[in-house]
């Protein structure tokens, strides 16, 4: 497996893998935050969006399987929302339940994490849904911790938790 930056053709697999992943998140098929969870394009126009892949010749045809994704949120993107001046913020952090267990999240959250190091960043915060515990585990084994002072709620009825790690004290 191996992480790169999304290209065209990987748009629909990403639009599909986020749809799957956060489907148990999202309020039901009319949520509309799922055309947000969709807009794969738009993220990796407006952002940097990030593929884990391997490859898969089971057909006999080589060609690579889209895993997961995360959309990394550089200064004066968009997609940026709770990050500060000197922090990086990832957001979007998907993995295909299909492929759940192989790595792709965590390799996806390191990729995130050292590009943010080698930008100079203090810190790199995110933010989740409360209900999302497997994201939460995978967040704490980085060394993540929770700011409650800074959780906050996109729209009535969503309440959203902010994690911080402060690069200094992450190993690389």
């Amino acid at each position: 497996m191996h992480v790169r930056r999304a290209r065209a053709h990987d748009l629909p697999a990403v639009t599909e893998a986020t749809a799957r992943a956060y489907a148990a998140h999202v309020l039901g098929p009319d949520d509309p935050y799922l055309d947000r969870l969709r807009d794969a394009a738009g993220r990796a126009r407006e952002a940097e969006l990030w593929v884990a892949v391997e490859q898969d010749g089971t057909d006999g045809a080589e060609r690579e399987l889209v895993l997961g994704s995360v959309t990394d949120c550089p200064p004066g993107s968009p997609w940026r929302e709770v990050a500060g001046p000197d922090e990086g913020e990832f957001r979007m952090l998907a993995v295909d339940p299909a492929a759940a267990g192989r790595g792709a999240a965590t390799a996806l959250v390191q990729h995130v994490l050292d590009a943010w190091r080698a930008r100079g960043a203090r810190s790199v915060v995110l933010s989740t849904l409360p209900d999302m515990a497997a994201a939460h585990r995978l967040y704490a084994r980085f060394g993540f911790v929770r700011v409650p002072a800074r959780d906050w709620s996109p729209v009535p009825g969503v309440e959203l938790l902010v994690y911080e790690l402060e690069l200094s004290r992450a190993a690389p």
